[in-house]
């Protein structure tokens, strides 16, 4: 059912859609969850170049199988402009003559994708805009492509809008209301950024950038996301949690170590972070369990400590799930509601 909020005159008017325009199809299909259970979702939007179900990653039998919940991506645009070591889009995009170069797809297209899903309708989604790019690459544009994308989900009430940034480019997102529209940022230690983030903010602009969306009314969560075990780690990333908290209470905090896709591996021009990986999974190749719990466990202790209760973990294992007796089932991870 179509929220009452929605009404067809407005949203034809914000979404420059045609009342004569051919809809893309909705696809659904009943898929697994992480329960074992199946359920009916949306599978793609038309061609699934814009909306589509992100489900590289199979449901976890074994041990050494990492848990991520399939999601909704809404694939705007691709590339980032900055040069992480480990970034996974090095190996992504290797075949495109741009490389990850940002780039935005045609904006009645997107508009048309969103809007075909609005009018479906099927259930409360999370639509994840950074999976594939920073969110924030299009803040230049006139009107900002963040903004762009904000005032679209604002027109319904069903579903929500994940920025995914590790930009400070907040200008343009605190002009407008927050309705419908979660803020991500992914930050790390100050000096596993200095040596690996090239190009990106210092992680307390980040921070900063943060508190200010929150101060605004966004809801806004932390991804600390690959940790890297470098000599002095629990002193570095002990001095980041007490940096983010002290200035705001993020709604979710997600934690990941680092990982390298053989693909990203091949495709890094700086390898040096790649001798912090010794043990493999079917999500590429991670720091040795033990490595990984003990960071882990470190902070999660911290953030139980401040009250922070809220929390999950990115592309891990089955068995870190069990180590840390949490439930992967109950996954509250940066990618869902």
């Amino acid at each position: 059912m179509v929220s009452e909020k929605m009404t067809v005159q407005k949203s034809l008017k914000m979404f420059s859609v045609d009342a004569e325009e051919e809809m893309p199809r909705v696809v659904v299909a009943e898929v697994p969850n992480l329960k074992g259970e199946m359920e009916r979702r949306v599978i793609k939007v038309g061609d699934g170049s814009i909306i589509k179900l992100f489900d590289r990653t199979p449901i976890p039998k074994k041990d050494t199988d990492v848990v991520c919940p399939h999601f909704l991506e809404l694939k705007w645009a691709n590339g980032c402009p900055f040069n992480c070591a480990w970034c996974y889009l090095q190996g992504t995009f290797r075949f495109l003559d741009r490389g990850k170069k940002p780039f935005i797809k045609d904006w009645k297209k997107i508009e048309l994708h969103l809007w075909a899903l609005f009018q479906h309708n099927s259930r409360r989604e999370l639509l994840n805009a950074g999976e594939l790019s920073d969110s924030l690459i299009g803040e230049h544009e006139r009107p900002p492509a963040s903004v762009r994308l904000a005032k679209m989900f604002q027109e319904q009430d069903n579903y929500e809008l994940l920025l995914v940034t590790k930009s400070n480019r907040i200008d343009n997102l605190l002009r407008i209301e927050p309705e419908n529209v979660i803020v991500s940022f992914s930050i790390n230690a100050f000096p596993v950024a200095k040596r690996w983030e090239k190009g990106a903010p210092h992680p307390l602009k980040r921070i900063e950038a943060a508190r200010k969306l929150y101060d605004h009314g966004y809801k806004v969560r932390v991804r600390i996301d690959p940790m890297v075990p470098i000599t002095g780690w629990k002193s570095y990333y002990r001095e980041l949690v007490e940096e983010i908290i002290k200035r705001f209470e993020p709604e979710r905090f997600t934690l990941g170590t680092l990982r390298g896709l053989s693909t990203t591996i091949r495709c890094a021009k700086d390898t040096s972070w790649v001798k912090y990986l010794d043990e493999s999974s079917n999500w590429g190749l991670k720091p040795r369990f033990n490595v990984r719990l003990t960071m882990y466990r470190f902070i999660i202790d911290l953030l139980e400590e401040y009250g922070f209760i809220n929390y999950g973990l990115c592309k891990e294992t089955v068995g870190m799930w069990k180590a840390l007796e949490m439930d992967y089932r109950e996954i509250k991870c940066n990618c869902l509601l």
